[in-house]
């Protein structure tokens, strides 16, 4: 949870949060995928707050469980994306915005850093969802005189 004064020190930065409508008309033209639906119903959700759940995801790098629902429902955002990764929509998308923010901001190109974390998840015995032997009983070693039998 952020604080308030973190919060406007966020509003504050001068960065992409939401396409602006100058860059949305660069961009719509790259997002249509020439395709037929194969699902009648409803028409498309909108492109363009798809493209800022995106943005949204990118700089919060939060899950696609947490995305906002001004964005559209996860599923329909995460298909949409899969739609664009799929066409090369998404790279040409992404080099249209890091351009535009290039220009007004600045990119420094010089220093790139990335970090990233990989952790085998366990699927042997060892996983939450193994199947755990039962004990074996513990073998007598004397005879156990009963609990109330004198000494």
């Amino acid at each position: 949870m952020t604080t308030q004064a973190h919060q406007d020190q966020i509003n504050d930065q001068n960065t992409l949060w939401e396409v602006s409508d100058a860059l949305w008309l660069r961009l719509v033209p790259v997002l249509v995928i020439d395709k037929p639906r194969k699902k009648s119903g409803r028409p498309a959700r909108d492109a363009r707050s798809i493209f800022n759940g995106l943005i949204w995801l990118a700089r919060t790098g939060s899950q696609w469980s947490q995305l906002p629902r001004r964005y559209g429902p996860k599923s329909t955002v995460h298909e949409r994306f899969c739609a664009w990764v799929e066409h090369g929509c998404l790279r040409a998308a992404w080099a249209i915005v890091l351009e535009e923010y290039d220009q007004e901001v600045g990119i420094d190109w010089a220093w790139q850093a990335a970090d990233a974390s990989m952790v085998k998840a366990p699927l042997s015995k060892r996983g939450a969802l193994a199947r755990r032997k039962p004990q074996a009983a513990i073998p007598l070693t004397e005879a156990k005189q009963g609990a109330n039998a004198p000494c």
